[in-house]
């Protein structure tokens, strides 16, 4: 029998003896008359000698005979509690079962021990959760990382910082959405099932519905059912929601992640990009406090002004070819040239994107916008006004990654449906990241779109602002299950 097993075992007859007793180890209702944050704030004012109740779990005991001393934290706070046998009414029936990693509720005085420290006096112990599985160790985190994401709540009990981190991520959206709001936009919610899906190129995945007997699709982008509610007659709209998207997993990429877009009606790609500038400065500066953050060895400064990148421009620096007018053939070669991996399905656009990435995304630190790439990587974007090879679309890139994405929104019925017949063409061809064909949004745009601004973050933001890589800012990693 494993040490575990022996802990647990022992653990569990103390949890009968408490009933034998007529304890119940996990009752349904815990009272509390202080946090032990709001105690440590008020220490000296009116808790101090105050007789409190206070919750929370032992991380140590010391002592023995007829004093106990035990760490105790809650979620913001920790105290040190002294149990005596000259002052519990039932001591030894209060503590000798009672193990590390329990929930207690202790009644008693504030008070400092003889060694300044701040304490509880305990006049009552009560066990409210017993817990049969022993705490981890203290370096749990570095010893296993499998275990760690795995049981993720282990890895949050242990360490407050991550905790302080969620926090943050959620005060990162709270920002994004109080932005927005303030801005005049409405926040709303889009189907997450859909007959057809688009809005980007990436593999869905695939479900049943059984009340219609029909399959369907996860959604991998919010972008079109917004931009049918621009057609509907709203002006500003947002949504914060999460999409699936089938494809690999890296530092950068999840299966399903938050995103947030919005679509602003009488606005171009121009307007957006002095919009985003403004919010993601805001939002940074309420998320980490600062203007300055550090990703993987780089200080990225949010604050001054933002560079103009042009895309076409650097590709044919970094590439010696014009992504405009090269043709497969040229593209291919050169993707071979850089040792990069391609389906033989891919199209113009897939390859231009691809060589991107290798030969100029990576060596984007700071903060800017790049604009203005080939048609043939945005069939949602309308063509770029002084050249309709290219297209009116943004990327924010910093830290070598892609962290937004804007672009003045295509709303010509006919443009739209003949970039999505280019899309079902390579879909044909094998290309299951293509965007398929939706005739309903093809009838909504003929009912007429005004000319309108789209821009869309994922959670990644977040992630590079904390430095970390992105399955490390979720809760709960999709992981295989364990055999």
């Amino acid at each position: 029998m494993s040490s575990l097993d022996n802990i647990r075992n022992e653990r569990i007859k103390k949890l009968e003896a408490l009933r034998e007793r007529g304890i119940d180890p996990y009752p349904p209702k815990s009272t509390r008359t202080v946090t032990l944050q709001e105690l440590e704030k008020n220490w000296g004012k009116e808790s101090r000698k105050k007789s409190v109740i206070v919750t929370g779990r032992i991380f140590a005991m010391r002592g023995q005979g007829k004093i106990l001393f035990f760490d105790l934290k809650d979620e913001n706070g920790s105290i040190q509690v002294i149990a005596r046998a000259n002052n519990a009414h039932h001591f030894q029936r209060d503590t000798e079962n009672l193990d590390i990693g329990d929930f207690i509720q202790v009644s008693g005085k504030a008070t400092l021990s003889k060694s300044g420290e701040k304490s509880i006096d305990a006049l009552k112990i009560t066990m409210i959760s017993k817990s049969i599985r022993p705490m981890p160790a203290e370096r749990f985190a570095i010893k296993d990382d499998e275990t760690r994401l795995r049981q993720r709540y282990l890895d949050l009990l242990m360490h407050p910082e991550l905790r302080e981190m969620f926090r943050k991520k959620a005060a990162f959206w709270a920002s994004i959405r109080s932005f927005l709001i303030s801005e005049g936009f409405l926040e709303v919610e889009t189907p997450v099932l859909e007959n057809k899906t688009g809005g980007a190129e990436a593999r869905p995945f695939i479900t049943h519905h059984n009340a219609q007997d029909m399959d369907m699709f996860l959604r991998i982008s919010l972008e079109l059912p917004l931009k049918r509610l621009i057609v509907g007659g709203f002006e500003k709209v947002f949504e914060i929601g999460r999409v699936f998207r089938n494809e690999g997993i890296d530092a950068d990429h999840l299966q399903d992640y938050t995103q947030l877009e919005f679509y602003w009606a009488y606005a171009d790609y121009n307007d957006l990009m002095t919009f985003a500038q403004k919010m993601f400065k805001q939002v940074i500066k309420e998320t980490t406090g600062s203007l300055t953050t550090s990703y993987q060895g780089n200080k990225i400064n949010w604050g001054k002004k933002w560079q103009l990148i042009d895309y076409c421009k650097e590709f044919k620096k970094a590439a010696k070819l014009d992504p405009t007018t090269a043709s497969i053939e040229q593209l291919k070669s050169k993707a071979k040239s850089l040792k990069l991996d391609f389906d033989k399905s891919y199209g113009k656009g897939r390859l231009i994107d691809l060589i991107f990435k290798k030969t100029v995304r990576s060596k984007l630190i700071q903060p800017g916008f790049l604009v203005n790439p080939p048609i043939e990587i945005e069939p949602l974007a309308k063509k770029y006004r002084e050249n309709p090879a290219q297209v009116e679309r943004f990327q924010i890139v910093a830290g070598g990654s892609e962290l937004g994405k804007g672009f003045s929104e295509l709303n010509d019925p006919l443009d739209q449906k003949e970039r999505f017949e280019q899309q079902q063409k390579l879909r044909k061809a094998g290309d299951d990241e293509a965007q398929m064909m939706d005739e309903d949004f093809v009838t909504a745009l003929e009912h007429g779109m005004p000319p309108a601004a789209g821009f869309g973050l994922s959670e990644r933001l977040f992630a590079v602002l904390m430095d970390k890589p992105i399955r490390e800012t979720v809760f709960f990693p999709t992981l295989r299950p364990k055999k």
